[in-house]
């Protein structure tokens, strides 16, 4: 059909015999995201794990439930701030995995209402526990992707950053051989969870200080690769 004869074609006509477009169905859209948004905020956090525990052991204010975790130095174990501590709190008990304990006052706060673990807030830890990424995760230290990064630093950094580092570790395994001191104390014994954690930090504290010292004994020794591959395969 040519210009003018497609020009008396009427336009409902034409319009007919366009092909039809489909639309997004924004309410569908929406409905999912929002959903998805749900689950993202219901699934519990690290913060929330933290918290669920703690409350089973006893009932606390959200102003006590930092000073503890404070207290067990949960900054070196657990990425949890005070603000998240309170944000856990309120979703916890949203949730009912929480709730005010007897002793609690009445329309009180995070800040004023002690807190206590709930049935419900138990079986979702114990389910959260069970999760395969707490045995398979890595952790990725600053200090190592320095150390890739190290070969295009300046003549002499690399000793004396070896050396602040080693400095770090020393005086960091003597703050963890104190709290395992403490950790004694307070349990009375070795085989408990929290003798272990940090048991563990101090090996891999140990560990690295002796590997830090032999590094120093071979920096001497630093050469370029004898087959260097790495470039194979990259646009020439």
């Amino acid at each position: 059909m040519n210009g003018k004869d497609d020009a008396e074609v009427p336009s409902t006509q034409r319009l007919a015999e366009r092909p039809a477009v489909r639309r997004p169905r924004f309410g569908v859209v929406s409905t999912t995201r929002r959903s998805v948004r749900a689950k993202q905020e219901s699934a519990l956090t690290t913060p929330d794990l933290v918290l669920l525990s703690l409350l089973a052991e006893r009932p606390m204010h959200g102003y006590q439930a930092n000073l503890e975790l404070e207290r067990r130095e949960i900054r070196d174990w657990a990425g949890i701030s005070r603000p998240q501590v309170y944000y856990s709190l309120e979703k916890l008990a949203r949730s009912e995995m929480i709730r005010a304990s007897e002793a609690a006052e009445p329309a009180g706060g995070p800040e004023r209402s002690a807190f206590e673990t709930t049935e419900k807030g138990r079986e979702a830890l114990a389910d959260a526990l069970e999760r395969k990424e707490w045995t398979t995760q890595r952790d990725h230290p600053a200090f190592l992707t320095w150390l890739a990064l190290s070969w295009q630093a300046r003549p002499g950094v690399f000793l004396k950053q070896l050396k602040k580092r080693r400095k770090f570790l020393l005086k960091e395994l003597a703050r963890e051989k104190k709290t395992l001191l403490s950790i004694y104390a307070e349990v009375g014994h070795r085989f408990h969870e929290a003798v272990w954690m940090v048991g563990l930090m101090i090996d891999e504290l140990r560990t690295e200080i002796r590997w830090n010292r032999r590094l120093e004994r071979d920096l001497g020794r630093r050469a370029r690769a004898v087959h260097s591959v790495f470039a194979e395969g990259l646009p020439k």
